[in-house]
């Protein structure tokens, strides 16, 4: 009982120390339509494109978000050109951002709402990666 207790404590901090890693926030941005999620990554860390090869190992960057008859989502969700380089912990070149993101998604509704949702994110270092970490959000749009 005692190894489950250690396993399960050790599992959650590594967890809650990949959520420090990474600070998101979650904004609607009015002129844009667009909600705004912008990842500030910690020094010496770095965070997945949407579009890698899962097949490669690391977990790409997801946004989930709850449907809803009120909120349409158009298209995509959009990202920055990535940094395009080689990561040791996978032997691969891969597609990832350093120093911060911002992540946007195209909507329409009529009147105040609310879309609520998580992202599914994953960070590493040049030595060593965390797991995959999902943070919630909700948002209101205006």
């Amino acid at each position: 009982m005692k190894l489950v207790f250690t396993l399960f404590v050790l599992i959650l901090s590594q967890v809650l120390f990949s959520q420090e890693k990474v600070k998101w926030d979650f904004t609607y941005n009015t002129n844009n339509k667009t909600i705004e999620m912008k990842a500030t990554i910690d020094e010496g860390w770095h965070l997945y494109s949407q579009y890698i090869n899962n097949k490669i190992g690391p977990v790409p960057t997801a946004f989930v978000f709850t449907p809803t008859e009120k909120v349409k989502l158009i298209g995509k969700t959009e990202e920055p050109t990535p940094i395009k380089e080689y990561d040791e912990n996978f032997e691969a070149t891969l597609d990832f951002y350093k120093g911060e993101v911002v992540f946007s998604q195209k909507v329409e509704f009529i009147s105040t709402q609310t879309i609520d949702g998580y992202v599914t994110f994953m960070v590493c270092n040049e030595t060593m990666c965390l797991p995959p970490s999902d943070i919630p959000f909700k948002i209101e749009l205006k």
